[in-house]
């Protein structure tokens, strides 16, 4: 399987498989049909707590990036190997998300734990 990351603000491309949000929070401004998605996985999302102090309180990314890891690997455990399960059958799947930096957002992290 070919997991791609994508903004849930560009437009959906049929070469985008299945389509997972994976942001807590709807994307604002956003209506269901142009976000075209498969799956809304709010639920493998950073923690509320955790989203703020990275967004709002200045965490660095790498500590965001360890307290994510720990969260996915712990208290959401569960929720990943559930996604994983229903991304299997797709040969290419894009995880959706609104953050504007592509180098520094959850998506990333969350990508290495579905691969692993």
């Amino acid at each position: 399987m070919e997991i791609r990351l994508k903004r849930v603000y560009d437009d959906p491309a049929q070469d985008d498989g299945f389509r997972v949000l994976v942001d807590r929070l709807w994307p604002r401004g956003l209506s269901k049909e142009r976000a075209a998605l498969d799956l809304w996985a709010k639920e493998v999302a950073p923690s509320t707590e955790l989203r703020k102090a990275f967004h709002h309180d200045d965490l660095s990314w790498a500590d965001f990036g360890a307290a994510y890891r720990a969260e996915l690997a712990g208290p959401t455990s569960t929720a990943v190997a559930s996604l994983r399960e229903e991304l299997a059958p797709h040969p290419v799947v894009t995880l959706l998300h609104a953050v504007h930096d592509d180098v520094h957002n959850h998506a990333l992290i969350l990508r290495e734990a579905l691969e692993s």
